[in-house]
């Protein structure tokens, strides 16, 4: 596999339409090399944005909150195909044909999260999404029919791992995965404030939400990257798990696995999952068979560049 130069990175990122002021940084790790760090410019405030910088990692969270399921499972404290109701019995009575997989997989058949969101009384948090889902007595369709990609759904996971747990999801976190993988820099975060200290605080007009299991990790290109690599690894000993596509109940193969999509490029699986939230865009993408992982997080960004970006580089290191 070919080493990038830094100037290589810097022309696909032009190429994928990010001018040279633009706040990026692009992390490449493989694992027979040190990580490879490129970035382009600083903040707007003037701060520096590299791979140090806290930034909010939006539905990057839910390959954390899959994880997070998997190790309590694995502890005997979830079961994959007990009903949601068991952990949440407030949800209406469609709760009670829901299975967690079926979350995980976004085959849950939930109200859709533009009906949700309508329902929010105030600010966005996990309490409120549940909220507003007691509200809605009608599921979107059957569960394990269709794949409909679903915020509230992990919303849900989150929620019932909690319960499961008995400790709330940013100490479980900090427990089970951050602290054993060296993610020091990294944290589920649902308020007050807007932003964790020393993080890159978003627009005021659109603060990211406070909702944890869909998003609410905030994280820095460095600890995504020990996150993609731990995750080649199986250090936390769950990869295979996670790495499994989900199916519908009729047996159908879906191209999304637990919290990351799993395609396919130069005959190689890649497993990967954007975040986005208006103002900041992150994308993580691996390659276990390579052991290659690569991270893209832009700052001021409301575009789908990342994607292009990613598919560039990973075009450049598996030709």
């Amino acid at each position: 596999m070919r080493v990038v130069p830094a100037h290589e990175v810097r022309r696909l990122a032009r190429a994928a339409g990010y001018a040279a002021s633009e706040p990026l940084v692009v992390g490449l790790s493989r694992r027979v090399s040190p990580p490879v760090f490129v970035c382009a410019s600083p903040t707007a405030t003037g701060r520096p944005f590299d791979e140090s910088t806290t930034v909010y990692a939006a539905s990057l969270s839910k390959q954390v909150t899959a994880a997070l399921v998997a190790l309590v499972m694995r502890q005997g404290g979830l079961a994959v195909d007990e009903p949601l109701s068991r952990r949440l019995p407030e949800l209406p009575a469609w709760a009670e044909s829901v299975r967690l997989r079926h979350l995980l997989h976004h085959v849950g058949g939930l109200p859709d999260d533009d009906l949700v969101d309508r329902g929010l009384t105030g600010d966005r948090t996990g309490p409120g999404v549940l909220a507003a889902l007691r509200a809605l007595p009608e599921p979107a369709r059957p569960p394990g029919t269709a794949y409909a990609y679903s915020n509230a759904g992990y919303v849900c996971l989150a929620e019932a791992v909690r319960r499961a747990a008995g400790a709330d999801l940013p100490a479980l976190a900090e427990e089970l995965l951050f602290k054993p993988l060296g993610m020091a820099a990294t944290r589920f975060w649902d308020g007050p404030e807007p932003a964790p200290p020393g993080a890159s605080a978003l627009s005021p007009v659109h603060p990211a939400p406070l909702s944890l299991g869909d998003g609410g990790v905030w994280s820095t290109a460095g600890d995504l990257l020990r996150w993609a690599d731990a995750l080649n690894d199986s250090r936390l000993g769950v990869s295979g798990l996670l790495q499994a596509p989900g199916r519908l109940d009729d047996g159908t193969t879906l191209d999304y696995a637990w919290g990351m999509g799993v395609r396919r490029r130069h005959g190689l699986t890649v497993y990967r999952h954007g975040g986005a939230w208006p103002g900041v865009r992150t994308l993580l993408a691996r390659v276990p068979d390579r052991g290659l992982s690569v991270v893209v997080t832009a700052l001021g960004d409301d575009t789908e560049r990342t994607a292009a970006l990613t598919d560039g580089l990973l075009d450049l290191l598996l030709s």
